[in-house]
C-alpha cells in the first residue's frame, strides 16, 4: 500500500468519471460496495433532444432505486440550453441536487453534432449557453459542474474559454487537459491545467492519465493546492486505485478475494438486467479490456476471454485468469 505525502496536510477527494457503456449502474453498485474512496460517481451522458424524452437506459441509470446510497451526479451532453433545462428538470425530479455538463467527449460522431468537446469550438454560442443555463440552475436551486477539454484543436483556445467560465458560478471545473484533436493521445498539458488553478474563479478538479497511487502522488505534490482529482481509466484497471491512493486500501485475505468478488457481482448485475449470454459476455470483455491490465500475465488469458463465445468458455477462462496470474 502506496500512501501519498503532499507538501500540505489535506484530503484530496476523488471522482469517479464517466465512461460510456461501461460505468453504469451495474458497474457504480458493484464498485461502490467493495470499494471506497470514492466521493461521487459521475453518470454517462444523458443526450436530451426534441422529443422530450429520456431513453429507458438513460432513465434507469438514474433512477434513486438503482442508485441506493450511491452519490451519483448525473451529466448532459447538448449544445441547446433548452434540451438541457429541460432534462435538469426531470433530474431535479428524481432527487438530485447537482448536473453536470459535457463538454470533454471527443467522439467522432459527438462532436460532428458541435456537442462535447465540439461545443468548445464555438465559444460565442457556448457562452450564450451558459448564460441561460446558469441563470436557471441558479432559479431551480441546482449545483452546476463542467467537465470539459482545453480546447478542440489548440492548447491557447483555453485562455478564452476560462475567460467564459469564469463568468459563472460553478460547483467545480473539472479539466481534462487535452484538446479534442488528441483524443487520448499525447500528454495531458499540465501548463495548461496549472493555468486553470491559478486563473480559475471556480474550483478546479483535475482528470487525465492518472494510473497508479505514483502518478497521483506526482501530480498532488505539484499541485498542492488542487483538492479535486477526477479518475477513470485508472480505476477501471484498478478498482482500489483510490484507496490505494489515500492509504485507505482495505486487506484482503488474498490478493484476488475483493476483485473477483467484485467481478462476479457486475456479471451478475449484467445477467439480471440483459437478456441472452451473448449481450451479457460483450459487457464482461469490455470490462476486460481494462481489468486484464493489473495482471502479470494478463495479455495471453485476455485473449482467451476475447474470444469465448459461451458463458461455459468464458468462466473458464476467468477462472484461470484468477487461478494462473498474479496482480501487478
Amino acid at each position: 500500500m502506496i500512501e501519498i505525502e503532499t507538501e500540505v496536510n489535506r484530503k484530496v477527494n476523488f471522482y469517479f468519471a464517466p465512461m460510456e457503456g461501461i460505468t453504469g449502474y451495474v458497474y457504480r453498485n458493484a464498485h461502490h460496495r467493495f470499494y471506497g474512496n470514492i466521493t461521487q460517481y459521475f453518470t454517462p451522458f444523458i443526450a436530451p433532444n426534441s422529443s422530450r424524452k429520456l431513453t429507458s437506459r438513460e432513465m434507469n441509470d438514474i433512477l434513486p432505486g438503482n442508485n441506493a446510497n450511491v452519490p451519483v451526479v448525473p451529466q448532459i451532453l447538448t449544445n441547446r440550453a433548452e434540451d438541457f433545462i429541460w432534462a435538469a428538470a426531470k433530474i431535479q425530479e428524481l432527487g438530485y441536487k447537482e448536473i453536470n455538463l459535457n463538454l470533454g467527449c471527443p467522439s467522432g460522431t459527438v462532436v460532428a453534432k458541435n456537442r462535447g468537446a465540439g461545443f468548445l469550438a464555438f465559444p460565442l454560442d457556448l457562452n450564450r449557453f451558459l448564460e441561460t443555463v446558469s441563470r436557471e440552475m441558479e432559479r431551480m436551486g441546482m449545483k452546476f459542474s463542467i467537465k470539459t477539454r482545453s480546447g478542440k484543436d489548440r492548447p491557447e483556445e483555453f485562455e478564452g474559454l476560462l475567460m467564459i467560465f469564469n463568468q459563472y458560478p460553478l460547483e467545480r471545473l473539472i479539466l481534462h487537459p487535452r484538446v479534442q484533436a488528441d483524443f487520448y493521445k499525447n500528454r495531458p498539458n499540465w501548463e495548461v491545467f496549472g493555468k486553470a488553478v491559478r486563473d480559475s474563479t471556480n474550483r478546479v478538479c483535475y482528470n487525465g492519465d492518472l494510473f497508479t497511487p505514483e502518478d497521483i502522488g506526482v501530480f498532488t505534490n505539484q499541485f498542492v493546492q488542487v483538492e479535486e482529482i477526477m479518475l477513470g481509466r485508472g480505476l477501471l484497471k484498478n478498482p482500489a486505485l483510490a484507496e490505494a491512493a489515500g492509504g485507505e486500501e482495505k486487506p484482503d485475505e488474498n490478493g484476488f478475494q475483493r476483485l473477483r468478488a467484485f467481478h462476479d457481482a457486475v456479471l451478475l448485475g449484467y445477467q439480471e438486467i440483459i437478456p441472452g449470454d451473448r449481450n451479457v459476455l460483450f459487457k464482461m470483455k469490455e470490462l476486460w479490456s481494462y481489468l486484464a491490465d493489473g495482471f502479470s500475465e494478463g495479455e495471453r488469458l485476455r485473449k482467451k476471454i476475447r474470444k469465448a463465445g459461451r458463458m461455459e468458455e468464458y468462466l473458464a477462462a476467468v477462472e484461470r485468469m484468477f487461478e494462473s496470474c498474479g496482480l501487478e
